[in-house]
């Protein structure tokens, strides 16, 4: 391929994660996030409309996106086939899902980060489909 340029990233388990601790992780489940319980089945969760405007005063019409943190009971991501006791996700444009395998129930929280929250405006409205 002329032209292309291939650049690998390796992420180390350990070097390169930003630890979370108990006492913030409480805070993300408890004060942050809005949360429903996934019931067992086969659960697809999306985005069905509104967006995240995190720079308001620049014209910017924001994006439609959302982390996702999922714990509590046993889950599979079906894009990763593993089945896990809690994970994150996110959810990047109106087109993208994600189907959960629920096998025990489970939390799921929704939230955004952002390092400003002055000229923060707008929402997005999930919907969770239990199939």
């Amino acid at each position: 391929m002329e032209g292309c340029v291939v650049t690998d990233l390796t992420v180390h388990s350990k070097r390169n994660c930003f630890y979370l601790d108990p006492e913030l992780m409480r805070r993300i489940q408890q004060e942050t996030a809005v949360s429903t319980t996934l019931e067992p089945g086969t659960n697809v969760v999306k985005i069905r409309g509104g967006s995240f405007n995190y720079r308001s005063d620049s014209g910017h019409h924001g994006e439609p996106i959302v982390l996702l943190w999922i714990y509590g009971g046993k889950v599979v991501n079906k894009k990763t086939n593993v089945e896990v006791g809690a994970t994150w996700s996110t959810l990047n444009g109106y087109d993208d899902t994600l189907t959960l395998e629920v096998l025990e129930p489970a939390t799921l929280c929704a939230f955004f980060l952002d390092t400003y929250l002055d000229d923060n405006e707008g929402e997005v409205l999930l919907s969770v489909v239990r199939i």
